[in-house]
């Protein structure tokens, strides 16, 4: 029996459990021979026992991945994970669809596109108020020993650019972003783990013109792609209306969100986990009844009649409902006072749209959050925005039947009758694509029947083809496949 005493040693196994074993005993002695499931390849004496403590706990190092064994092979699951989409191309031609747009829409407005690492530091979404988005978090520790996250929402890592970026920029800023999004949570139909959203923000407007101009440009958006107001509605409504009634109550504001937190699982849970979630937060029995009261609100006439008209969230309700009807897009908007949000920064005017049929969640979300900021450690700036996921909208387009048909297009297929004049097919592409023309070229030796096939799958528009007799004299064939009309060019009139 020897001890090992260089343990700069790359285990390939065959027997996970019995590998672990083996490195759990690196400090004992072992048999000069090992045993039979084992595979022994000697390294470098720089490798140390830390390496090798990581790869027993399945932590990444700075070691190369072992090669598999030539004997081994791995049958994986084809299916991406749970709650995640692979985009074949017919999928993406409608993510492409969709999010230009969700593009063409923003710069309508003036707005001007920003982006964010997916992965941020994991306090920027980690808040104290009870958010179930805490929960659903997907965050880990780097190598670096600092908490990560992939983001759930964009609205925080807009909020840490902002900061970043301090007196150098003007106000007002008027930023979009489409970006990928994650949260372990839960999937229904339109919600998934994964998924893109659409953000529009307006920082530096501290009155309602702001969100007027934010619901006016879903509104537009809604227009091009055929939806409706009798498809889609918003309701709108302001969390000053809660903090109003928690203040006739002497409830704290710190509790406010938290409040603001139970009050959006409204159609979520039972009416009486709400109550004692409610009466948990430190409201009394009376408070929590006129709350929930408050919350059954359907229009501005019957809150005036229950808060008076002194508040300041009526007469900025007001004047969104005024403004809509100047933007032209009152019939699409209600007050609803159960509308609160469900994260905890909002502190005003908050809106979602929803499906009037009722059968998907809400489409989009947004409102103000004047007090984001000073969360991070900065000064508060007024600012407020929306979030638009692609997943619900798609469901709502496939329920009216208004998804386009979106099929490759290629405008020209260039195929070479021989092998010998490959070479002079690829010419022509070449001056075509500098043209500004999309080409697909035949890379193989393909019977014609093959690309007339191929231009019908991919509907191109014509057909050009390259014969040794037509090349002698300096042309290529051409067929128009809409009409079936054939003749022959110069390859310098091509066009």
């Amino acid at each position: 029996m020897r001890a090992i005493t260089n343990c700069s040693f790359l285990i390939h196994y065959r027997h996970p459990s019995a590998a672990a074993a083996f490195l759990r005993s690196l400090r004992h002695p072992l048999p000069k021979e090992a045993p039979p499931f084992f595979k022994v390849k000697a390294l470098s004496t720089s490798a140390s026992y830390s390496e090798l403590d990581n790869a027993r706990i399945g932590r990444s190092s700075s070691l190369a991945s072992p090669p598999p064994s030539s004997d081994f092979t791995q049958k994986i699951d084809v299916n991406p994970p749970k709650g995640t989409r692979d985009f074949p191309p017919e999928e993406m031609r409608m993510r492409t669809w969709l999010f230009q747009n969700f593009r063409e829409v923003s710069q309508l407005f003036g707005f001007e596109e920003v982006d964010f690492p997916v992965l941020e530091s994991e306090a920027l979404f980690v808040r104290k108020a009870g958010e179930e988005i805490k929960d659903q978090l997907y965050c880990f520790e780097d190598r670096g020993n600092r908490r990560v996250a992939l983001r759930p929402e964009l609205t925080p890592s807009l909020a840490r650019l902002v900061l970043q970026k301090g007196k150098s920029v003007s106000l007002p800023l008027k930023w979009f972003a489409i970006g990928q999004c994650w949260r372990y949570e839960r999937m229904t139909r339109g919600r998934r783990r994964e998924h893109y959203q659409w953000n529009m923000d307006i920082i530096g407007v501290p009155n309602v013109t702001a969100e007027a101009e934010l619901i006016s440009s879903i509104v537009t958006f809604f227009k091009r792609i055929g939806i409706t107001a009798s498809d889609v509605g918003f309701k709108v409504s302001s969390r000053k209306v809660l903090q109003e009634v928690l203040r006739r109550y002497s409830v704290p504001d710190t509790l406010f969100g938290r409040v603001c937190v139970t009050i959006d699982k409204l159609e979520k849970i039972p009416m009486d986990d709400i109550k004692n979630e409610l009466m948990a937060a430190e409201l009394s029995e009376q408070a929590v009844e006129e709350l929930l009261q408050i919350l059954t609100v359907k229009s501005l006439e019957e809150l005036e009649e229950k808060l008076g008209t002194s508040f300041e969230a009526l007469a900025e309700l007001k004047q969104l409902f005024s403004l809509a009807e100047k933007y032209g897009y009152s019939e699409w908007i209600q007050f609803d006072a159960s509308i609160v949000r469900g994260l905890a920064y909002y502190t005003g005017i908050v809106f979602e749209g929803f499906d009037r049929e009722g059968k998907l969640r809400a489409i989009c979300g947004g409102g103000r959050y004047d007090r984001l900021l000073s969360t991070f450690g900065g000064e508060d700036v007024p600012a407020c925005g929306f979030g638009f996921g692609d997943a619900v909208i798609i469901e709502l387009l496939k329920d009216r039947g208004l998804l386009p048909e979106l099929s490759p297009q290629v405008q020209n297929i260039v195929c070479s009758l021989g092998q010998d004049l490959r070479g002079a097919a690829s010419l022509v592409a070449a001056r075509l694509r500098e043209k500004g023309q999309t080409v697909d070229l035949v890379l193989e030796n393909k019977p014609l029947k093959w690309a007339f096939k191929r231009a019908a799958r991919v509907n191109a528009q014509r057909l050009i083809i390259v014969g040794s007799s037509e090349w002698e004299k300096g042309m290529v064939g051409v067929k128009l496949l809409s009409s079936g009309e054939q003749y022959e060019i110069r390859i310098e009139e091509l066009e």
